[in-house]
């Protein structure tokens, strides 16, 4: 591996938001770097999703570990996601807030032989570019992604656009209700329809347990949604619905850093208790990657919420002898 120079540290630096979070420009690794090399990094997304983060981090030389925090379920029902579906041309817009929403809507689609017939005056908003390219995919045109890819740009988006018209909302079956709450105030009549639920995968609570009792424990922990983060807490311990106690905390994870995808998620860590160390300023799997490759080349952390500056941790992140001596 060639060593950076000085000024391809610098260009890789963290920056601060206003929260005090380490963040970091969207840039795109270059494998050849291998910037991730030695750091191990736990991803906790769906099995069928994993690969498109897990791949990015490993050709920026990082060791993956893959635990799913979230599974994808079909809803008990189709009824009111068919019943809508059929109703398609009656709606003036329709709101699609993952990739999740996007595969299950499509499927019904399909199966209900609709898959080919969008209605000429419907516009589609998507919350991203991942959700934005998965549409497309399906030869449909997407009308609005927001500046940023959270609830609540979504809501500035269509807000002065959906006066009076009719807005299905498809997406999982517990969410934020941002978007509906919003909308309607702005005077639209808007049908909230569950395409999907997520829960806590069987398998994930011994296998996380293992993970972090063993020698090869991650060095950083990914979250990409409010609901991996509230998985991972029920993963951690079934019996309490809180974060884990401060002694636990400090025990468990002195050493270990959690990156967030965006702010929302990294609301739900720090209700949870946990610290927040790496923040993607793109809510976008390679703004996550882009923000953990800048966090490794300084063998920084900072303090949530704080801004301050914990310390170089004796060395980039991934040099195990400098983990092992910081462990307590």
């Amino acid at each position: 591996m060639t060593p950076l120079s000085f000024q391809a540290l610098q260009s890789a630096s963290c920056g601060y938001n206003e929260r005090g979070i380490c963040f970091s420009p969207a840039m795109k690794p270059k494998s050849k770097e291998r910037l991730l090399s030695g750091v191990r990094i736990l991803v906790g997304r769906t099995r069928h999703q994993a690969s498109a983060l897990s791949s990015a981090l490993r050709d920026a030389g990082a060791e993956v570990i893959e635990i799913p925090f979230i599974e994808i379920r079909k809803p008990k029902s189709y009824k009111p996601l068919d019943g809508a579906l059929r109703q398609l041309h009656s709606y003036d817009w329709m709101i699609l807030t993952s990739v999740n929403g996007v595969e299950a809507v499509w499927d019904r689609l399909k199966k209900l032989g609709l898959d080919g017939q969008r209605p000429m005056h419907l516009k589609i908003a998507a919350i991203g570019p991942a959700t934005k390219r998965a549409i497309e995919e399906r030869g449909f045109k997407v009308d609005v992604v927001p500046k940023r890819y959270i609830a609540e740009s979504v809501v500035e988006s269509l807000r002065g656009r959906v006066k009076g018209k009719r807005v299905l909302l498809t997406r999982a079956k517990i969410a934020r209700d941002v978007i509906p709450e919003e909308l309607r105030k702005a005077g639209a009549h808007v049908d909230v329809i569950e395409a999907y639920e997520t829960v806590i995968p069987r398998s994930g609570r011994s296998r996380l347990n293992a993970v972090l009792k063993s020698k090869g424990r991650p060095h950083v922990i990914t979250f990409t949604s409010s609901s991996t983060v509230k998985n991972f807490v029920a993963l951690l311990n079934p019996q309490s619905k809180h974060g884990p106690s401060k002694k636990t905390l400090f025990r468990e994870f002195d050493n270990i850093r959690f990156a967030s995808i965006g702010p929302i998620t990294s609301g739900s860590l720090r209700e949870l208790g946990f610290g927040v160390h790496i923040e993607g300023s793109e809510y976008t799997i390679r703004g996550l990657v882009a923000a953990i490759v800048s966090a490794s080349s300084q063998g920084l952390g900072c303090m949530a919420g704080t801004g301050r500056i914990i310390g170089d941790i004796a060395g980039p992140i991934g040099r195990e002898s400098d983990w092992e001596e910081t462990r307590r």
